[in-house]
């Protein structure tokens, strides 16, 4: 297929609406017009510049459709100056990347099938007004521009994120909604359909998400029908995607052939030796056909493959057979451990059929928070999750690199599922990384790593506020006629029509991602993938409590022990001391981690016991106040005619200590006529704090303290 770019020049056309309240206005035709097509959408005072560029011919000698999705954050977007010696923007950041998937996610099923062409969407983030999120608007950018090109593309579709607040739903909420919000679900779809969900929970009750996401959809049909309006004034006729013509001949020659090999190849739990049954029969129907066909020897391949899809899709569909001999609700043999790993502070290993996790859980200070570097409003997070996908967890020879996009993606996934049952800061002030690695894959291994991370978390002690389970489904549809799969595999995955990841705890969902290959899902397709999840999920629940019901009540002897303190903010100074110094001093003394926040939280991290103990004692006396009315074991620093003065709060590590004034006529009950005939330098005398007066100025008396004695 070969595109022309526009020639022409066009007129700057701009289009208002509004979502939740606030005004979407879009504009076409004044920058960007070397694109096939561009737009620039403000949302408020969110500005996103979208651009979809094609190649005019097709790329040969490729079997997929090679659409590349960048999601470009601009710092001055919020009036920032990159950080660091170059000054300028790097790398995208993960949440960058994250944003792009979303983009790529609805947009990508609506692209025809053959379409071959090199696709190049950019989506620019100009300017942020927090309440705005760029992220959704940059999806419907994408949409208008790719609709008015001549690209191919079944559009448009729209998105919006859905919140909650006191049990009612909204579309769009601020950042001060967001925080007392107990969802944040971004859906995607046509006029027509759902095309995609992602999102978090607090344990909301599947029925609650259904509504949400249909909630959504009544948005996203407003916004299409705006988008439709803007098509129909400037958007130019698509260029037609002619797929190759199968020959009828090698089609039915295929069939006869090749359709029992096939189904008798693909019954077969176990995914190694399948797919070598497979390759058996795909070269033994090859050299086959091609003794009758010698020159189409692709077009065969492709019709085989065709074949093998048709026969996995029907066995489904019509017999409710799975390729491994399960029932469609059927989960494959979990397996799980906590304590895999000696030295970490938490593992867990969650296997379920060929699909293998191994989490680990490391616990550290709260200064160890990730500090994150984006457009976004959160500038740090405590609780941290990784997804590692190496090659040999396929069986696969590859160079690695550092983490592609499916493992940043998954990484989020799993975090947004745990992230509800993270107990607070406050009541346990460490900052926690779980590292998943996917030993094995065959199918959800996504979810597989949100099973074993909450293993991990309870076998380190992590007081989570519930287990947290996660489940895939699948579906293959025909029409109207549909079947739903529990834990699917890598097949299913590959020749079905929806991957659906759904985790949550008991009481309800805490995180979703749906990604589809047809044009949209209806409401019961949902429902019933939800329903049939949460069985799903309860079951896997239940295999993960009998490794471990609950939380360990103690950390490893491993982890860092964490004592936390609370001091008066007028205190920090002098626990930190004159270019640090002091604070430096009881790091070196102690050997422990110190961290002190604005609000006078202080954290002290130690490798035992003991030594956390030793620093807390000399935090303690640094800030230690005096008190009147209590009396303290004193020692007498310097004598004077008048009186003697006595420390009554020791100095720590060349601190200055705490001392006071016992005037000549507190010595004792007795008159006295001088100060050494009663008490020397470096006698240790009890007294009593008796006056801090208006300058500070600490009164003591050692007559108050023994007369007391007398009475008693």
């Amino acid at each position: 297929m070969h595109l022309e770019r526009k020639e022409e020049v066009e007129l700057e056309k701009i289009y208002n609406t509004q979502i939740a309240g606030r005004p979407l206005v879009i504009e076409t035709g004044k920058v960007a017009k070397q694109a096939n097509g561009a737009a620039v959408v403000r949302y408020g005072d969110t500005v996103v510049l979208v651009t979809a560029t094609a190649s005019k011919d097709p790329r040969e000698g490729i079997d997929f459709f090679p659409l590349t999705v960048d999601y470009e954050e601009k710092q001055y977007a919020v009036g920032k100056i990159p950080g660091g010696f170059i000054k300028r923007e790097g790398r995208a950041t993960e949440a960058a990347t994250l944003s792009a998937r979303l983009i790529d996610r609805p947009i990508r099923p609506l692209f025809p099938k053959g379409f071959r062409n090199d696709l190049h969407v950019v989506a620019t983030i100009l300017s942020v007004e927090k309440d705005n999120a760029p992220g959704v608007t940059a999806i419907i950018g994408a949409s208008v521009a790719l609709s008015i090109s001549n690209i191919p593309f079944s559009g448009p579709v729209a998105a919006v994120i859905v919140g909650m607040l006191d049990g009612e739903l909204i579309i769009n909420p601020t950042v001060e909604q967001s925080a007392r919000s107990t969802m944040h679900l971004v859906v995607a779809g046509t006029s027509e359909a759902i095309m995609m969900v992602e999102g978090g929970a607090d344990e909301i009750p599947e029925n609650r998400m259904v509504d949400a996401i249909f909630f959504a959809h009544e948005e996203i049909k407003k916004i299409c029908a705006f988008q439709d309006q803007i098509i129909a004034e400037v958007g130019v006729p698509k260029t037609e995607v002619k797929a190759p013509e199968l020959n009828p001949e090698i089609d039915a020659a295929i069939r006869e052939y090749g359709t029992s090999l096939l189904e008798e190849a693909v019954k077969n739990p176990d995914k190694k030796s399948r797919e070598a049954d497979m390759d058996k029969a795909q070269e033994d129907i090859l050299e086959h056909l091609l003794e009758q066909y010698p020159e189409e020897e692709k077009q065969i391949k492709t019709i085989i493959e065709k074949v093998q899809k048709e026969v996995v899709r029907k066995m489904i569909l019509e017999q409710g057979e799975r390729v491994d001999g399960r029932q469609l609700k059927e989960i494959r043999p979990i397996s799980c451990e906590v304590g895999y790993l000696p030295r970490p502070h938490g593992s867990g290993l969650f296997t379920r059929g060929q699909t293998q996790a191994l989490s680990v859980t490391t616990l550290g200070a709260i200064s160890e928070e990730q500090i994150l570097d984006g457009l976004g409003i959160e500038d740090s997070k405590r609780y941290i999750h990784h997804y590692n996908f190496p090659p040999y967890s396929t069986g696969e020879v590859k160079p690695m690199r550092g983490p592609g996009r499916r493992e940043i993606g998954h990484g989020a996934l799993a975090e947004r599922a745990l992230l509800p049952v993270i107990p607070s800061e406050e009541d346990f002030p460490y900052t926690i990384r779980v590292v998943s690695e996917i030993l094995e894959s065959n199918g959800s291994s996504s979810m597989a790593s949100v099973c074993g991370s909450t293993l991990s978390l309870m076998h380190a002690g992590v007081p989570i506020k519930a287990p947290v389970s996660g489940i895939a489904m699948g579906l293959v549809k025909e029409e109207d006629h549909f079947a739903i799969l529990s834990d699917i595999q890598g097949i299913e995955d590959a020749l079905g029509d929806m991957d659906f990841k759904v985790t949550g705890t008991e009481a309800g969902v805490t995180a979703l991602q749906m990604d589809i290959k047809i044009l949209g899902v209806n409401r019961a397709i949902v429902e019933t993938a939800l329903a049939q999840a949460h069985e799903g999920r309860m079951f896997i629940l239940g295999k993960m409590m009998e490794a471990i019901s609950k939380p360990n009540e103690s950390l490893s002897p491993y982890a860092p022990q964490m004592i936390r303190m609370q001091i008066h903010p007028d205190k920090i100074r002098e626990v930190i001391g004159p270019g640090g110094k002091v604070i430096h001093k009881i790091v070196d003394e102690t050997g422990c981690k110190i961290d002190i926040e604005d609000d006078g939280s202080l954290f002290i991290v130690a490798t035992d016991e003991e030594a956390g103990q030793k620093a807390k004692h000399i935090i303690e006396a640094i800030v230690a106040e005096v008190e009147v009315g209590k009396t303290y074991m004193g020692t007498v620093k310097r004598i004077m005619d008048f009186g003697a003065f006595v420390e009554i709060i020791p100095g720590v590590l060349g601190t200055q200590g705490k001392e006071g004034l016992v005037h000549i006529s507190q010595l004792a009950e007795e008159r006295v006529n001088k100060v050494k005939d009663v008490v020397d330098i470096g006698d240790q005398i009890l007294v009593k704090v008796t006056e801090i007066d208006r300058q500070g100025r600490v009164n003591l008396s050692r007559k108050a303290v023994l007369k007391q004695a007398a009475k008693n």
